[in-house]
Order: C-alpha cells, then structure tokens, then sequence
C-alpha cells in the first residue's frame, strides 16, 4: 500500500502505471482486431475474439489489482445473485462519474461476460482506448440534436439501428450489455434542468434498453440492476488515480424480466411504450429509494 506517499505522487505514479499496462497490451489487441478483419473466416474470428477479450480482462485486472492494492480501497459489494461467465445479461446502473466504469470492470471482471458499452461517437477518438473499444465491437452512437433532426428527418432512428446492429453481432456469444439509461452523468443542475422525479437520478431513457431486449429478449437470464453509491461524495477520475475514493457501496441485484416487456415494438407500439417505460420507472424508484436508504445510513453512524 502506498497511502503513505503524497496525493499528487500517487496520481502521477498511477496514471504512468496504467499508461504502461496500456502501452503493452494495445499492440496486441490492435494486431488481433487487424487479423480477425483481414480473416472474417468462421472458427477462426470467434477465436481471435476470444483473444481479443482475454487481453481486456487481463489489462483491466491488472488496472483495478494495482488500484486496491496501491490504496486500500474499501470497496464493498452485495449482490444477490449467482454469476456465470457463459450467460447473457443486460446491466443498468446509475451514473455519476468515470470512476463508475472502472468500479463496474471491477465488481463484474472474469465473473460475467466482459462488459460492451454503448459510447458517444467522439470517444472514438480518444488516444489507445477508442481504437481499443473499437476492437472490442463496443457499439459508438450519435447523437442529434433536435434542431439537426428537424433539418434532416431521414437521420431519426439511427442510433436504435446501431443499437439492433450491434445487438445481432452480441447474440452469437455469451454477452454483457452494459447501458447508463440516464445517458448522461448525474448532476444537481442536470437534474434540476430535467425536473426530474427522482432524488439522485435522472431520467432514465428506456429505447435503446427496450431494443436490445426485442433483439436478445430470450437469451438475457436477468437485467442486473446496480447501484453504485459514494459515501464520500461523487468523485472525479483524478480522485480514484490519487487515493481518495476510500470508501465506495455496490448494490446488484438480479431482476426478472417480465414476459409482458420481454418483446415487443417500443418505437411503433404506444400501448408496449407505456408498459415498459412503467416498468422501467419502477426499476428508478426502487434505485432511488436505495441510494436515499444508504445515504440516510451514512449520516446516521
């Protein structure tokens, strides 16, 4: 444990350390990525996308390890449920920060499916990593504006079209869907903006999450609902890097997913878009309540 060194030492020395782990793995993963699009040969690409996987979770449990180690982090999970690598689950969580990413890679490395974000076009770009989700099929989404929308009509739709793409490809192997139904990090202002119902969330956008349930309905077991809550306020990625984020609470738990909102055409059925974002906003009330319970909890000790 290096507790003992300055914040500022220990974010630099992280931040280098994890820049290393990238540096070695990336190469690999990107001649992986490279061979299985020059080789779309059946047996052979399911192969290298194992490979492709293999270094992931080996780069991202190199990531978290040296983070426990490095700062003792006291994080704790409860979850009511038995995982299995070799099912399929869609994952919802709240979404507070960066730091949420890196929690949920740790609580669900090498005991689910690796998880597939769906990802805002532009982070594409971003230096290693946006090639890296790229070889990882991770879906990249655009988002129009309203005023985009009202010039260009044709464009409507088009990030659910992503999302019944990329939903298609993750129903030929054992799949983790990961998806931030606020789509957005929560903030007091955000929240204020939106008038939204709930205490600590926004609201949640239920499309693309009804989609990928019409497109991989029958295989999902459960939606594993999470609740990430920071005891010590919502932190920045700079205040996991330097050690501040001591303490942290991870709630998941295993819904059943009802027969009536298991299938059916979100976009063109009025009557199914009420009885799943019904659904949904009780899956935020539950979540809502939660986080105020372990709020309470923590100005009560």
């Amino acid at each position: 444990m290096l507790k003992f060194l300055p914040a500022a030492v220990m974010g630099v020395l992280t931040a280098l350390l994890l820049l290393l782990n990238t540096l070695f793995w990336f190469p690999w993963l990107l001649l992986l990525a490279l061979v299985r699009l020059a080789l779309p040969v059946p047996y052979v690409s399911p192969a290298l996308a194992k490979g492709i996987t293999w270094i992931a979770q080996t780069w991202n449990a190199f990531n978290v390890g040296w983070l426990q180690w490095a700062q003792g982090n006291q994080w704790q999970l409860h979850c009511d449920t038995t995982l299995a690598r070799d099912a399929w689950y869609m994952v919802v969580c709240n979404h507070q920060s960066w730091v949420d990413i890196v929690v949920l890679q740790h609580v669900f490395n090498g005991r689910i499916p690796f998880l597939k974000f769906f990802l805002k076009q532009q982070l594409i770009w971003v230096p290693f990593l946006g090639l890296a989700w790229w070889a990882l099929d991770y879906p990249f989404m655009k988002r129009y504006s309203l005023s985009y929308l009202r010039k260009h009509p044709e464009m409507r739709g088009k990030d659910l079209e992503t999302t019944r793409l990329a939903c298609q490809k993750f129903s030929r192997t054992p799949t983790s869907v990961m998806n931030f139904l606020e789509g957005t990090r929560f903030t007091p202002e955000k929240r204020a903006r939106q008038q939204s119902a709930f205490q600590h969330l926004l609201t949640p956008k239920a499309g693309g999450f009804a989609l990928a349930l019409q497109v991989l309905g029958e295989r999902f077991q459960s939606v594993l609902d999470v609740t990430i809550h920071y005891p010590d306020g919502i932190p920045t990625l700079w205040d996991l890097l330097t050690g501040r984020v001591a303490r942290l609470q991870v709630h998941v738990h295993a819904r059943p997913i009802p027969p009536d909102v298991r299938q059916g055409d979100y976009a063109n059925d009025p009557e199914f878009r009420a009885r799943f974002a019904t659904w949904v906003n009780q899956v935020w009330h539950d979540k809502d309540a939660l986080l105020e319970r372990l709020q309470q909890d923590q100005h009560t000790r």
